[in-house]
């Protein structure tokens, strides 16, 4: 009889012993994921705001109205070893529009890292983003845990989390949203454990309260959208509370006075931010997601794109492959796909309420809030958030762990059967992501810059319209492609030909720039706007520039010119 207590705290410590080999396992695997090939795909515009401003540098160092050299282009991107975390914070807010933290964090991790070739590395800048992106794999166990008491749930939790296409997409983004989804998967956490508090008539612990607020402000100081998982929280609690008070069971009790206190925190640390965000409403930073102008069946376009950025947190085929029979042939297996899972997690989550009611609520709630909020924004505000597919990553935690439980329910006999086919689909999107088959990046300016060696005859000038920090990150990506790919020849010269908006004239500062190059010379021109385009060219004929080509290349507009003597 003394024997068997000590057997069973064995059996226990053999069993979580297991349990944190298989964790193991699946962090390993994440990490292999997100850290594979890593710098292999040119960065892009954002990734190069990211990477100015985490060394302290500013966009407004560089020449407008003028040709510069590669170098004079590249040199925001030297390390500044004078900067401090205040240099950062400060050029940030007056430069652009996003809150601090993440490229504060950045601005010390890159001290650890040597500059590569004079310039900061792009590994270095793109593998905090993936660190961060691997501790996922383990908050999601622990949410998984924390929501279904269910060891099978937490490890399908971490499992799919580390395959995630869309969870490695965003890891090896040098951008700030693998940090803000650690911050809502913390925040979802205080929910679930606040909830079965005030279910049990217990009071939420005053720690665990101070924490909630302290996740949330982080969150916010990490990314403003935070505050979309954050409204979808409170949505759900009010649900309950209305839910509560039909039953007769709801009473302003300390519990609830404590929620409340909650959300008088976590207002007052997003208070903080309210200028700098009123002040980016009606910039040019923000200007590409307005939109006011669809008609007919474009106005089912947001949901599609929603649609798609759900299903891409568990598959992804190659839907950007060249041939486009395998890109739509994709696009299809993904459907089917998508409702073959639904009808399975339907019959999952109807097994898991049944457990666990109140965490199938609270999370359901918290994604079809969220969602929501898109919907209303994207329709009522007219700022189309759906447009890009990392502005998910605010209901990404809920609905990784909400699936994870619904398929950990499924009858023992086609559990594993299931489990197993959708983890190794989401490996195959991962390896598809890797492959640059999927998620690529928004602009590409490698493929430019080949098209600019393979067509150039004569010295190249690369000029673009210039409004804001963005279109001096899409020239500088054609710089950093130039240097990475072709280190013989003669480099491209640059100039960033400056408007203070979409309908100011751009011909004069380009054609006074232009027009003492010396003779011949290829010219490139990007992004010009479509109004500008007729006056621009007829302009450059008299200088006897000719236009060989226009098209695009993925994310710019061109026109290729040779100008003459």
């Amino acid at each position: 009889m003394t024997d068997r207590p000590a057997a069973v705290f064995r059996n226990r410590l053999a069993t979580q012993g297991r349990s944190l080999l298989w964790l193991l396992g699946w962090m390993l695997l994440g990490l292999a994921l997100r850290f594979a090939c890593l710098s292999d795909k040119a960065p892009w515009t954002d990734e190069f705001s990211t990477m100015v401003f985490s060394l302290g540098n500013s966009f407004r160092t560089v020449p407008l109205d003028r040709v510069i050299s590669l170098s004079d282009l590249m040199q925001p991107l030297v390390p500044n070893p004078n900067a401090s975390a205040g240099d950062v914070v400060q050029t940030l807010l007056s430069e652009s529009n996003h809150p601090p933290l993440y490229f504060a964090l950045t601005h010390l991790w890159l001290r650890l890292f040597s500059p590569d070739g004079g310039y900061v590395s792009l590994w270095a800048v793109r593998s905090l983003s993936a660190l961060f992106g691997t501790l996922t794999i383990p908050a999601a166990f622990g949410l998984g845990w924390l929501a279904f008491r269910n060891r099978p749930a937490a490890h399908l939790a971490a499992l799919l989390m580390a395959v995630s296409p869309f969870g490695v997409y965003l890891a090896q983004e040098a951008r700030h949203y693998t940090l803000p989804v650690l911050w809502v998967m913390a925040s979802l956490a205080c929910l679930l454990a606040t909830v079965r508090a005030l279910q049990t008539g217990k009071v939420p612990a005053l720690w665990l309260c101070g924490v909630w607020i302290l996740v949330n402000g982080l969150g916010l100081a990490t990314h403003y959208f935070v505050a979309i998982a954050l409204a979808a929280e409170a949505l759900t609690l009010v649900g309950l509370a209305l839910f509560q008070l039909r039953q007769g069971k709801f009473r302003l009790n300390a519990g609830w006075r404590r929620v409340l206190a909650v959300g008088v925190g976590t207002l007052l640390s997003g208070l903080v931010w309210l200028p700098t965000i009123q002040g980016t409403q009606e910039s040019e930073l923000t200007r590409w997601i307005v939109r006011r102008d669809r008609t007919g069946l474009a106005w089912l376009t947001p949901l599609g794109q929603l649609l798609s950025g759900l299903v891409s947190m568990l598959y992804l085929l190659p839907v950007q492959a060249k041939p486009p029979t395998v890109a739509y042939a994709s696009v299809l297996a993904l459907v089917g796909l998508a409702l073959w899972t639904a009808a399975k997690l339907t019959a999952g989550l109807r097994l898991q309420v049944q457990k666990t009611p109140d965490s199938v609520l609270l999370l359901g709630g918290v994604v079809l809030g969220a969602i929501a909020l898109f919907l209303l924004i994207t329709y009522g505000f007219q700022r189309d958030l759906t447009v890009a597919f990392r502005y998910q990553f605010v209901v990404y935690p809920a609905v990784m762990v909400l699936v994870a439980g619904g398929l950990a329910a499924l009858r023992q006999r086609e559990q594993r059967r299931v489990i197993l086919l959708v983890a190794l689909l989401g490996l195959l999107g991962s390896l598809t992501v890797l492959a640059n088959l999927g998620f690529q990046k928004t602009h590409r300016p490698d493929l430019l810059a080949q098209r600019i060696r393979e067509n150039t005859r004569f010295p190249a000038l690369v000029a673009i319209a210039h409004r804001t920090h963005g279109q001096t990150g899409r020239l500088m990506g054609v710089a950093w492609s130039w240097r990475s790919q072709f280190a013989d020849g003669p480099e491209p010269r640059f100039l960033l030909a400056h408007q203070e908006s979409p309908r100011a004239a751009i011909a004069p500062s380009l054609l006074s720039a232009v027009a003492p190059q010396p003779r011949p010379f290829d010219l490139w021109l990007l992004n010009i706007e479509i109004p500008q385009r007729p006056a621009l060219l007829r302009e450059l004929a008299q200088q006897n520039c000719t236009v060989l080509d226009d098209g695009t290349e993925d994310g710019y507009r061109l026109h290729h010119l040779r100008c003459e003597g």
